[in-house]
């Protein structure tokens, strides 16, 4: 398993006062909201990240939330969220841009630098106040955005758990809102709800045998 390290959060703090790493979950679910995550490091955190922080994709689901509580006492994070009836009108680039504005602005401040996973640039004209680079698997190999992203992962869980509640029947408690196999079959028999990004639904919808 890959462990990140702050190296390279130590690297851009010879520069700048503060970095922070922005991740997204919920990208690619079909139902529910975007969450983007967002943790700011300053040099007084470079020796004391939390053990066990990891891409929240190599956490067991068990361990997430006592990850995130060590997380949050650690340091400074915010989760901004884009909701399905934002996706829908705005297409899933703006509103992710949007989440991220809500997570990011709070933690802003002074000479400041923005560590986002990924290879493009989905933060471009947001206005935010901080220079922006980029790092492929940064959720892997950097403290700041494999905390943001496990921060991001557990708000969105859990929000997809109060969900389920309303709609038990697509078990959002165990798929978040992912084509799983009980989730498109439910699909297929109940038809979608207002939580479901619609307009990726209608392949999904028309041909049972479209993702299996």
């Amino acid at each position: 398993m890959s462990h990140p390290s702050l190296d390279l959060e130590a690297e851009l703090l010879n520069t700048f006062d503060l970095v922070i790493g922005v991740d997204e979950v919920g990208r690619g679910a079909l139902a529910g909201p975007v969450a983007v995550g967002a943790v700011a490091i300053t040099n007084e955190h470079l020796g004391s990240m939390p053990e066990g922080v990891r891409d929240s994709k190599l956490v067991p689901e068990s361990k997430r939330g006592s990850i995130s509580e060590l997380i949050s006492s650690w340091a400074e994070f915010e989760v901004g969220y884009s909701g399905v009836e934002v996706i829908e009108a705005q297409g899933i680039t703006k509103a992710l841009k949007m989440a991220a504005i809500a997570a990011i602005r709070p933690l802003v401040s002074g000479n400041c630098i923005i560590l986002l996973d990924g290879s493009q640039n989905w933060l471009v004209d947001a206005d935010l106040g901080a220079e922006v680079t980029l790092r492929v698997k940064a959720d892997r190999d950097h403290g700041s955005v494999s905390a943001a992203a496990l921060m991001a992962k557990v708000s969105r869980d859990n929000q997809m758990r109060e969900l389920h509640r309303e709609h038990p029947e697509y078990d959002w408690h165990s798929n978040k809102g992912y084509a799983s196999n009980s989730h498109i079959a439910a699909l297929q028999s109940l038809g979608p709800t207002e939580h479901h990004r619609l307009s990726w639904l209608a392949k999904i919808l028309s041909d049972q045998n479209s993702l299996f």
